[in-house]
């Protein structure tokens, strides 16, 4: 009892050192990212959208690969305890969106795993995070900004830095495009909450969550890639509509759907999807920002992922207060006003892009013709 106390008390001093470590990483990432892709499109002559895209697939793909392999290395290492005899027919009425304030009932859980279990799984975790900085100190090539080296700015303070990503609100793109980092930081926070909780861990039993987020990562991974050479023919509407369509499926589905240990292909098959619709949210909302705030792209991706763990914040918090079908009808009504809000600033793109010349410009082409006529 003790000791679960003690865990208590380094929880949350651990995850706010997570946290701050984790923003400045995701930020970096997604700059370099799109520098190193705007270069790569300048010397291959391609349109930076599409290089870009094609950047962000590849990283992603490594990224969600990583769920595959932690969830496999956390299966394996805990697959020695021993698992709690099948539930009955009345907790199984309560599970899935049925499922209220699980915590207050039992649930279909195991035992506390051992102390030597644990230890060996964080110290494959540190090993693992070792070896990632050895990697990146050895083998990253440092990348100066085009724009910022033709300009002659020179490096801003951090405050300069952080009133910007404020600054940057006065955009009306940036205002109707934070809903996107938000509904991803939901939609992200209910699988990894809400389904393993209330649908896999109440029907099957803890051991089986590892096997399924598997399926999540390994679909998200691959169409990560997809998207990343996709988007050049489709373009990102189209993927959008396809993220969209999916996750709205599977939100009914999971409304309706009542889990029983006998459906156990389903249970794979919902993260599954969730993660083919994952994989556009991660690749295209990464690109846009990319995109569309090339000039300010420190900013953006500061925002970008202000809001998505805002969006964490919120799936977590409310976790224990609400439902799960309310969660699902909150998550469905965000995802409608998402992609209303995204369209919008398409329309906007389109708009700007396909803006007539006004009558005191002249066409390049016909000056080129008057003055070869000359």
């Amino acid at each position: 009892m003790e000791g679960c106390r003690v865990c208590r008390y380094t929880l949350i001093p651990t995850s706010i050192l997570l946290g701050l470590g984790a923003a400045p990483l995701w930020s970096t990432q997604c700059t370099y990212l799109t520098v190193m892709g705007n270069e790569s499109a300048k010397k291959e002559g391609k349109p930076r959208k599409d290089v870009v895209n094609r950047y962000f697939g590849i990283f992603f793909l490594i990224f969600q690969s990583s769920g595959v392999w932690g969830n496999l290395i956390s299966s394996l290492v805990f697959g020695q305890r021993p698992s709690r005899e099948t539930i009955t027919e009345e907790e199984l009425v309560l599970c899935g969106a049925n499922d209220c304030l699980m915590a207050t009932r039992p649930s279909n859980s195991t035992h506390q795993p051992s102390q030597e279990l644990v230890y060996t799984l964080l110290g494959i975790y540190t090993g693992s995070g070792i070896l990632a900085i050895l990697l990146i100190a050895v083998f990253l090539e440092p990348l100066q900004d085009d724009q910022q080296n033709c300009s002659g700015k020179k490096q801003l303070p951090f405050w300069s830095t952080l009133l910007s990503t404020f600054k940057l609100f006065r955009d009306r793109r940036l205002r109707l495009l934070v809903l996107l980092p938000l509904y991803s930081g939901l939609q992200q926070g209910f699988l990894s909450g809400e389904y393993t909780r209330s649908y896999v861990t109440c029907a099957l039993g803890i051991q089986f969550v590892g096997y399924v987020m598997i399926c999540f990562a390994a679909a998200d991974s691959l169409c990560s890639l997809l998207y990343g050479k996709l988007s050049q023919y489709t373009g990102r509407m189209a993927l959008y509509m396809l993220g969209a369509g999916t996750q709205f499926s599977c939100a009914i589905a999971l409304l309706l759907w009542e889990p029983h240990q006998n459906q156990v292909p389903l249970f794979f098959l919902f993260p599954s999807l969730w993660g083919v619709a994952d994989a556009v949210w991660q690749t295209q909302n990464n690109a846009l920002f990319g995109v569309l705030f090339e000039d300010n792209k420190e900013a953006a991706f500061s925002n970008y992922r202000l809001w998505e763990a805002l969006g964490f914040v919120i799936a977590f918090g409310y976790s224990k207060f609400l439902c799960v079908y309310i969660k699902l009808y909150i998550l469905l009504g965000v995802l409608i006003l998402t992609m209303v809000a995204y369209l919008i600033v398409e329309y906007l793109e389109y708009k700007n892009t396909a803006e007539p010349l006004s009558p005191t410009q002249s066409n390049p082409g016909e000056e080129e013709e008057t003055q070869t006529k000359m």
